[in-house]
């Protein structure tokens, strides 16, 4: 008989008290095992919603006479569009399922809203001599949009002043745009894009009140919770 009695085992062949991360099955040396913290997603998203609705807007507004909103492509390719949708994954992976919807959502928003513009995607040639055709179109396009933020913003009334009043002006955004394009006046239009400059400046508050935490920064941004306590 042994002097030494053996160590009691789990279901899983270690025994007990003994680290998964030393002792794999079979005696093979075990891969260490890190509890890994998810950093906070959001203010990539709102940084990268921000940036390129900024620029879209100015160029809505006519900003030192701009009129044509090509330049944006490649910013909403690679910025609204791939940023966002990043941060729309990691924000599933976090169990954030608003953050989620909304970033992916918007990323694909930014990625479709460039192939209209994208001359190889042949969606604008479609439309060469039919201005009317392509006004409606587009409208049509913006107001689906509208829709949808409008059911995003309905659920941030137990988020956040911040977050909601960032969804509140983005549905005027995309409804005055909508109707710029229906009614053909340049007016509705500008306000449109007025509208989405607040919304960029808005969306650009709420990612800085994520970054800067009191863990990383001296500096706080409130956001006043609207959640209400039981």
């Amino acid at each position: 008989m042994s002097s030494h009695l053996e160590k009691p085992t789990n279901g899983a062949g270690y025994a007990e008290g003994q680290p998964l991360a030393t002792t794999l099955t079979n005696g093979q040396p075990g891969f260490p095992v890190y509890h890994r913290k998810f950093a906070n997603p959001a203010p990539l998203g709102l940084f990268s919603f921000a940036s390129t609705t900024l620029i879209l807007s100015l160029y809505n507004v006519s900003a030192r006479g701009i009129s044509a909103p090509n330049v944006v492509v490649g910013m909403a390719i690679g910025v609204g569009g791939l940023c966002q949708l990043l941060a729309g994954m990691w924000e599933f992976a976090t169990g954030n399922t608003f953050g989620a919807t909304a970033f992916s959502s918007y990323g694909g928003f930014w990625i479709s809203f460039a192939l209209i513009f994208w001359p190889s995607s042949g969606i604008l040639a479609a439309y060469e001599g039919k201005p009317d055709e392509l006004a409606s179109a587009l409208g049509i396009y913006l107001i689906t949009w509208f829709v949808f933020t409008f059911i995003m913003f309905l659920a941030t009334h137990k988020a956040s002043v911040a977050l909601s009043a960032v969804f509140f002006f983005l549905f005027i955004t995309f409804i005055l745009l909508a109707a710029g394009e229906f009614t053909g006046k340049a007016v509705i239009h500008k306000a449109g894009g007025a509208f989405g400059i607040v919304t960029a400046m808005v969306a650009y508050y709420v990612g800085a009140a994520g970054l800067y935490t009191p863990e990383t920064s001296y500096i706080t941004l409130p956001v006043i919770s609207l959640a209400r306590s039981d």
